[in-house]
């Protein structure tokens, strides 16, 4: 299966249904399956984005124990388009939780299928879209 590693929190806000577009400066022509990756490393800048009010009602308390290192859901890749095509038809929430500037694409994102916890499912990230074995 297909898979993308992302930054807490921005991998939880997938997993919690709370983010449905991913904003890459990539296209991709990939549609299907996809596990999402919370990178294992957490650095100071993305910690302050828990501090925001959007942030924060989304994640709850959580964000001192976010996952990390792991695949924290499995959704899919429904389409990818520009952020400017859709930009003017998001919710606010959904534009707090990406870059929606020119030259951006939107992977717009299928309901969570499966949530997992750390333990269960640890792997490596990579740059990119990657295979990932959830048998493994």
């Amino acid at each position: 299966m297909k898979a993308l590693s992302m930054t807490q929190p921005w991998a939880s806000l997938v997993a919690l249904e709370e983010k449905r577009i991913e904003t890459r400066s990539w296209k991709t022509p990939y549609r299907g399956p996809l596990a999402i990756h919370a990178a294992k490393t957490y650095p100071g800048w993305a910690k302050e984005w828990c501090k925001e009010p959007t942030f924060a009602k989304a994640l709850g308390n959580c964000c001192p124990e976010l996952y990390r290192g792991s695949i924290v859901c499995v959704t899919s890749l429904l389409d990818c388009v520009r952020t400017e095509d859709i930009r003017d038809k998001l919710e606010s929430k959904e534009i707090a939780f990406g870059d929606y500037g020119m030259a951006r694409w939107a992977w717009i994102l299928g309901p969570v299928v499966k949530r997992f916890g750390s333990v269960e499912f640890p792997a490596t990230g990579h740059l990119g879209l990657w295979e990932w074995d959830e048998r493994s």
